[in-house]
């Protein structure tokens, strides 16, 4: 499917407030709420929209350790670690890279014990190297306007 400007304007809406009522999305891009809904269904039935979620302020339950790990494997077998990634709660991202490490991470924890316990259980895999967040500056999504 090949994105127009309507397709952007509604998914840049779509990113600052999932919960807008189509005919009001509609309203501020000159169209009617069941044109958008049908532009909506086509953008979710292609995978362009995969999810609608929910931002929550992580430190507001508890989750006040926010950690970036570049990994370094120790095997060219990856399938395990990615496994393990997928399957623990307290990762958010994960990404392969080129460069530094075989893989970035970002992590949230409750505390330093469960920070440490996980980085006890990734050793299996390979080495890491940890950077600590002392402070979040800007976070946003990719298609809201700043």
């Amino acid at each position: 499917m090949e994105l127009d400007n309507i397709d952007f304007q509604i998914l840049r809406i779509l990113s600052e407030n999932a919960r807008i009522q189509w005919k009001e999305l509609g309203e501020q891009i000159h169209m009617t709420g069941q044109a958008v809904g049908n532009r909506i269904k086509k953008l979710e039935e292609c995978g362009v929209i995969k999810a609608y979620s929910v931002i929550v302020d992580e430190t507001k339950i508890g989750l006040t350790f926010t950690a970036f790990i570049i990994f370094y494997m120790k095997t060219a077998n990856h399938h395990s670690f990615i496994r393990l990634m997928d399957d623990r709660r307290e990762v958010l991202e994960v990404h392969r890279v080129s460069g530094e490490g075989c893989y970035h991470l970002k992590i949230k924890t409750s505390s330093q014990e469960q920070l440490n316990r996980f980085l006890d259980d990734i050793l299996e895999y390979g080495n890491y190297t940890l950077h600590l967040s002392i402070q979040e500056i800007k976070n946003r999504n990719s298609l809201t306007t700043t």
